[in-house]
C-alpha cells in the first residue's frame, strides 16, 4: 500500500534546464527583489533565470524542497530508509560514523 506524497504545489522548487539554477520559493531572489515565500507561480511573466536569462518556459517543477529522494515507487522498499530526507539520512550516516568511531576508542579504555 504506497502512500501518496501530498504537498502545497506553492511550496515546490524549479529548476531551470539550461543550466540547473533552482528557484526555492522558501529563499526567494534578494538581487531581482523577490521576496521569501512567493511560489514561481506568482512570480512576474517577465521573469528570466538569474544565471542564463532563459524564460520560465525553460524552469521545471522538482516538487517539495524536503521530498524523500528517488522514485515514488521505491519509498515502500527496504528499511524506511528510503523515506528519509536527503538531510536526514546525511544525519543518519554521519550519526552512525561518530557512533562507530566512539565505540571503537573506546577500546583504548580497556587494559
Amino acid at each position: 500500500m504506497a502512500r501518496q506524497l501530498e504537498s502545497d504545489p506553492g511550496t515546490h522548487s524549479y529548476e531551470c534546464r539550461s543550466c540547473g539554477y533552482r528557484y526555492d520559493p522558501a529563499e526567494g531572489v534578494a538581487k531581482l527583489g523577490i521576496a521569501r515565500g512567493t511560489p514561481f507561480t506568482a512570480l512576474p511573466d517577465d521573469f528570466l533565470c538569474p544565471v542564463c536569462r532563459s524564460p520560465q518556459a525553460a524552469f521545471v517543477d522538482v516538487g517539495p524542497r524536503s521530498r524523500p529522494s528517488g522514485f515514488t515507487q521505491n519509498l515502500d522498499y527496504g528499511l524506511g530508509v528510503n523515506r528519509l530526507t536527503p538531510g536526514q539520512k546525511t544525519i543518519l550516516i554521519f550519526g552512525g560514523l561518530v557512533l562507530a568511531a566512539a565505540f571503537l576508542l573506546s577500546f583504548y579504555s580497556l587494559h
